[in-house]
């Protein structure tokens, strides 16, 4: 019997922190950690980007002018920071600008040209270093050109006849540009297994509403269809350890957290009041993301209740959605803060300030910033579905089953007078039932959300593959 660790090789367009836009870089940083510490031999591979510091990271020359069609590329290799977790880079001139996607949502014409490029030059590159990977997990549409490749141009390559694919989709409306070929599609058509990051979401993508036009290819694969949760970074998010923010605390010293939070009052110009409640978002501000649910309307009736709500806004995205949310901080200065910009100290901040975090998604393959915000000792008020209906009990005044610890509040139609009506019912636990909360604070600090518990899902799938003769 063969006792060596299975090689896989993960393939992404980012990796946090050498080159992060969203929530796939954070996967992709600390999923094969965790895979490694169940005796997997987990490598990833991401394009060399021109924003990449390579000084800071170590970055080394380990091939120069591989063969790639009619293109040549150089590969370089480093680990992922406080592991052995190797990192190899394709880099080519396509790569060098400062930006990872040429639009916000990868879309562009230029990411086509950019992906293709990489899907070969990943096969060309392992075969360069002598890396057989027993499974190429491919993530998202730009990957989608690596498994049509394998599946059709290098179905008789020797090097690849054992190999194994797992395609993952992180967020099936991001299909890249439009066009004669559908990369996202052909991921799925031509992938071993199929997963994607949440259970909920999986059954979801296979009704119209959620499957973004492929719900019937989708359905062709069911049978081989996962979602796993993702998990988050414990480690680096952390409030005990956390050297992002003012004051550490855990849930034996849970009064300490205030601390947090009058200090991010102070730092974003808002009246440093510690009872009064403090609402965070931290996201892209794009149509995914609902923050159309936070309309002026309930704003405005929200802050003249009796039980008031300071908000706090950070991200970056369509300019409507900045605009909309800069013209609410102007008519209400001393109660809403939007900082539009990514920062990750003030992220955390928020997460460790605040004391509800707002998560009204349209749909939500999975997030993590519910979360994260979780074990931070912050109570989340998210809509229910795809990885936050799965990640979140949601509190009801009478709870039937006890041994399903509520940790947040979650209400179900995608409407505003919905998103105002649980907001208020939220508010109304904080202010007149500090008891009750602070026990949702404590469930929810208390939940597994670490990577170990995800890896062991993903060796599930690994182990199927490796069994399937397919």
């Amino acid at each position: 019997m063969n006792n060596k660790p299975l090689k896989i090789l993960i393939a992404a367009t980012e990796v946090t922190p050498l080159a992060k836009v969203g929530g796939l870089g954070d996967v992709i940083g600390a999923l094969p950690k965790a895979l490694n510490k169940l005796n997997l031999d987990a490598r990833v591979i991401i394009p060399c980007y021109g924003a990449i510091d390579r000084n800071k990271y170590k970055i080394k020359l380990i091939k120069q002018n591989i063969k790639v069609g009619g293109a040549s590329i150089n590969l370089w290799q480093t680990n992922l920071p406080d592991s052995n977790v190797p990192v190899y880079l394709v880099e080519h001139s396509i790569f060098h600008g400062k930006k990872i996607y040429s639009t916000a949502l990868a879309d562009g014409p230029a990411d086509i040209k950019k992906y293709l490029l990489f899907a070969r030059a990943i096969l060309e590159a392992v075969k360069n270093i002598n890396f057989k990977p027993d499974i190429i997990h491919a993530n998202d549409w730009p990957t989608g050109g690596l498994i049509r490749l394998l599946k059709n141009d290098y179905q008789d390559d020797q090097f690849f006849k054992q190999t194994k694919t797992l395609f993952t989709i992180h967020n099936l409306a991001h299909q890249g540009p439009a066009g004669a070929v559908n990369y996202m599609a052909e991921g799925i058509l031509n992938a071993d297994i199929v997963s994607t990051v949440s259970p909920t979401y999986a059954k979801e993508i296979l009704t119209k509403e959620y499957g973004a036009g492929l719900e019937k290819i989708l359905a062709k694969r069911k049978n081989e269809l996962y979602g796993i949760l993702n998990g988050i970074d414990i480690d680096f998010f952390n409030p005990a350890s956390d050297e992002l923010i003012r004051q550490n605390y855990s849930s034996a010293m849970l009064e300490k957290k205030s601390l947090n939070k009058l200090a991010l009052q102070k730092k974003l110009g808002l009246p440093p009041k510690k009872n009064t409640a403090l609402a965070g978002v931290v996201t892209r501000f794009v149509w995914q993301k609902g923050i159309d649910l936070i309309t002026e309307k309930s704003v405005k009736a929200i802050l003249g209740s009796p039980q008031p709500c300071q908000f706090v806004f950070l991200g970056t995205g369509e300019k409507r959605y900045e605009n909309a949310l800069l013209r609410l901080t102007k008519k209400f200065p001393d109660k809403i803060s939007v900082q539009i910009k990514f920062d990750e100290k003030l992220a955390h901040e928020i997460y460790a300030g605040t004391d509800l975090f707002l998560v009204p998604s349209r749909f939500e393959p999975c997030g993590l910033t519910q979360m994260i915000a979780m074990r931070y000792g912050n109570v989340p008020l998210v809509r229910s579905t795809g990885g936050l209906k799965d990640s979140i009990t949601n509190y009801q005044l009478k709870i039937t089953n006890l041994s399903k610890k509520p940790t947040g509040f979650l209400f179900k139609k995608f409407a505003s007078a919905e998103f105002y009506k649980t907001l208020t019912r939220a508010l109304n636990i904080y202010y007149q039932e500090p008891g009750v909360w602070r026990q949702l604070q404590l469930n929810g600090m208390k939940q597994n959300f670490s990577w170990e518990k995800s890896a062991k899902e993903y060796l599930k799938l690994y182990k199927k593959l490796r069994g399937n003769k397919k």
